[in-house]
């Protein structure tokens, strides 16, 4: 072993980061947006707004990104008396990096045009990795939303939630691609939160659905503060 190498090693043991150079530990700390690395495993049933926020938020607390508070971006349906929620104003105002401290978007409005730098090679998960795209095996391109590509929800009827992220089984989601890419070069194809519906053999929400279209349950995590 260098003596180079032994002093990043013991500079890391110093910091309870044991192997880890301070610099990536810098980068997550400011990290303020990801996508999450593996979901629940429950297909869409994510337990609620509320569930998709835990499980963002744990995400980032393992990834030394914890002082954000986080959540997922995702919208809801108006349901049983209560409102639907839009996924562009759960997410604070921005800026927001990735793990690598690269910009995606400016701010809310930026973050939902053509100019966002939302990519295949900046849409990044907690740990910094790429996320799979369209070419990769598996595919784990399709990232669930279900908002419109202004980052609203959906008008009420028509599941596009999959129950308000409730369910497992029968409905739909809402996927963007996180790389750009689809089966086709139009709009919907390129858009990073509103591509197509979930669909498969279970109904359109269980992880089996998901899988079968390209995507694995995954969703985008932004720090709101």
């Amino acid at each position: 072993m260098t003596n180079a190498r032994t002093a990043v090693i013991v500079a890391s043991l110093a910091l309870g980061l044991p192997g880890l150079p301070a610099t990536s530990q810098a980068q997550s700390a400011a990290m303020t947006f990801f996508i999450t690395s593996a979901g629940p495993g429950k297909g869409a049933d994510l337990g609620g707004l509320e569930g998709a926020d835990r499980l963002c938020q744990s995400l980032a607390q393992a990834a030394g990104a914890g002082s954000h508070t986080w959540h997922a971006y995702l919208s809801t349906q108006a349901a049983g008396g209560a409102p639907a929620v839009n996924a562009r104003d759960r997410i604070g105002k921005g800026p927001w990096q990735n793990a690598k401290g690269q910009v995606i978007a400016q701010n809310v409005d930026d973050l939902h045009s053509a100019s966002n730098k939302i990519g295949k090679q900046t849409a990044l998960n907690e740990k910094g990795e790429t996320v799979n795209g369209r070419g990769d095996t598996p595919n784990r391109h399709d990232i669930m939303t279900g908002s419109q590509p202004d980052g609203r929800a959906f008008p009420a009827g028509d599941d596009k939630t999959c129950g308000n992220w409730t369910k497992s089984a029968q409905g739909a989601a809402m996927l963007g691609h996180h790389d750009r890419m689809g089966l086709r070069d139009d709009d919907a194809s390129k858009s990073w939160n509103s591509s197509h519906l979930s669909r498969g053999p279970d109904g359109g929400c269980s992880q089996a659905d998901l899988r079968s279209t390209g995507g694995d349950g995954l969703i985008y995590c932004f720090a709101a503060n």
